[in-house]
């Protein structure tokens, strides 16, 4: 008997965060925060939820703030 198991990434879910400024250029507005769990599956169908990434990306100057980097008003929004 052939078994399939692995990981796999979820559907990524985005929102943008009004009204939280960028700490890197100060813009107002221009961050968006992106969210995607991992799953195990078998037979290509998610069992349980691993783990969870969450980042989010100023549209203004680039940047990327990881879970480790939000400050509080960036988690409040998330």
């Amino acid at each position: 008997m052939i078994l399939f198991f692995g990981t796999r990434p979820g559907k990524k879910e985005t929102k943008t965060l009004h009204n939280v400024s960028c700490p890197h250029c100060s813009q107002t507005g221009t961050l968006t925060a992106v969210s995607q769990s991992n799953y195990v599956h078998l037979f290509w169908i998610p069992i349980f939820k691993l783990n969870t990434a969450r980042f989010a990306e100023c549209s203004h100057c680039k940047k990327v703030y990881y879970r480790e980097e939000f400050t509080a008003e960036i988690e409040k929004a998330f």
